[in-house]
């Protein structure tokens, strides 16, 4: 039997079963990470349930924006921002991020993303959730096109992506002229290998990218303080 109950957080609670991204870890860790003092406009690409969204809205007064393209997430996660304390500061749009960025004349100082990253060689077993997680959706050079068109001149873009991806995506977002700033390796046990990282980026070259490190749970399976610490204000029971 399917479990449609909605994911309880300490200041909200969502659904997310009909949504091609559920409540995870990348979404959690980028969307509470990421800095946001000065932010008043914020868009988030491939919102999913909203959980990204949902999170920079507790955390800051901005206006936020999400784009998805799968019709039944859009919904979804509408229904999630309308049941929150700060829905008149939450939008889904459903339309395609290429659609969206040629046709809507705002600018953003913060566009974040947990975007789709497979390439063809990897199957999945239903067509909702290839579009999420499959590059077919939105190619790499798709986005940064876009986020090049939807970002402030000193706006900031932050996403998640697997090691082999990242490294691809930030050569092509270089060719772009959108430069790494900050860099952070998540590693999912300590002394394990990193499995993702969190990248910002910006229109303005660095003269030296910020690389931190960050450990989700000890060697014995116990969460990291520095975990706890990060979603306190999130997660029921820390």
């Amino acid at each position: 039997m399917t479990d449609h109950r909605p994911f309880h957080f300490k200041h909200f609670s969502l659904l997310h079963h009909q949504s091609t991204m559920k409540v995870g870890t990348d979404a959690m860790l980028l969307g509470s990470w990421i800095k946001l003092n000065g932010t008043r406009q914020i868009l988030d690409i491939g919102a999913g349930c909203g959980i990204i969204s949902l999170i920079l809205a507790q955390r800051c007064n901005a206006s936020i924006d999400a784009v998805e393209i799968d019709e039944k997430s859009v919904n979804e996660a509408n229904v999630n921002f309308k049941a929150s304390c700060w829905h008149q500061r939450l939008k889904c749009y459903h339309t395609d991020i290429k659609i969206f960025a040629n046709n809507y004349p705002k600018k953003y100082d913060l566009i974040i993303s947990n975007p789709p990253f497979y390439t063809s060689d990897f199957k999945t077993k239903t067509s909702q959730r290839k579009l999420a997680r499959h590059t077919d959706s939105l190619d790499f050079k798709s986005l940064i096109q876009s986020v090049k068109l939807l970002l402030s001149s000193d706006g900031r873009f932050a996403l998640v992506l697997p090691i082999p991806e990242a490294q691809l995506f930030i050569k092509l977002a270089k060719k772009e002229n959108i430069f790494l700033t900050t860099q952070r390796e998540i590693f999912s046990i300590e002394g394990k290998s990193t499995n993702r990282w969190n990248l910002i980026f910006s229109f303005t070259k660095p003269q030296n990218i910020e690389f931190e490190t960050f450990i989700i749970k000890y060697i014995d399976g116990n969460y990291t303080e520095t975990y706890k610490l990060l979603l306190k204000d999130f997660y029921l029971g820390l």
